[in-house]
């Protein structure tokens, strides 16, 4: 009866935290749409809401700290049950790094509202920011679920995502060579499209920690496209 009680709570422990989970996952999902939106309708005003929401995640995430470490503590999980902790700490610190990088394209809105309009720029953006908006939700619908196959699936995509960096670096490669005066905005364009990209990598780092918390098995090599390292530095 005792081991009952004791694995009772911790399943109760550990909903709650994928509760807490899901909530922050819901707004930094809306981060990132608000701050795609804010950077192509040049809206500072919806871009200073997304960088004070940012705070609301910070929170969620300390709370699901506090709650692993007590859940921790009090039940010392094992095996699977540890796998299913750690596989949620992660998870949570990636969350805020997602929010993280949804702010800081929303705190570029303000300098890139002021300077030149890059023709299609803030379009090609959200329609990149869109591909791991959608990306993210299915992660953690696939948590949520364990769906593994859902997961796989988010883990491809992030093929596409890459692709659009490569398109993008070269259109803005392409306004700067042509006129210097787009430098400044192509720059700030150029880190957002980075960041978009590595938002699409935590996602999909989520997604392998969904199939290593239902499988207990690691993910191998993800696929990848190719390297902004590579892009010849010329205008077509």
């Amino acid at each position: 009866m005792t081991r009952v009680h004791i694995d009772s709570t911790f399943d109760q422990d550990l909903e709650q935290i994928r509760e807490l989970m899901l909530a922050m996952g819901g707004r930094v999902e809306e981060a990132i749409t608000l701050s795609a939106k804010a950077l192509e309708e040049r809206d500072e005003d919806l871009a200073q809401n997304v960088v004070e929401g940012d705070h609301a995640v910070d929170r969620l995430e300390e709370e699901i700290d506090q709650n692993v470490v007590r859940l921790l503590a009090l039940r010392q999980p094992q095996a699977g049950d540890l796998r299913a902790v750690i596989a949620v700490m992660k998870m949570a610190a990636d969350l805020e790094r997602l929010g993280d990088y949804a702010k800081n394209m929303a705190k570029r809105v303000a300098v890139l509202s002021a300077g030149p309009q890059i023709e299609g720029a803030g379009s090609s953006i959200r329609r990149q920011a869109r591909q791991v908006g959608q990306m993210l939700k299915d992660m953690l619908d696939a948590f949520a679920r364990l769906d593994v196959d859902l997961a796989q699936d988010v883990i491809h995509r992030d093929v596409e995502v890459d692709h659009m960096t490569n398109a993008l670096f070269r259109e803005f490669i392409t306004h700067m060579m042509e006129d210097p005066r787009n430098i400044s905005a192509c720059l700030h364009y150029t880190f957002i499209a980075k960041n978009v990209e590595r938002m699409g990598d935590l996602v999909t780092g989520g997604a392998e920690q969904v199939i290593f918390l239902a499988t207990g098995e690691r993910v191998g090599d993800r696929p990848k496209g190719d390297s902004t390292a590579t892009i010849d530095m010329k205008p077509e």
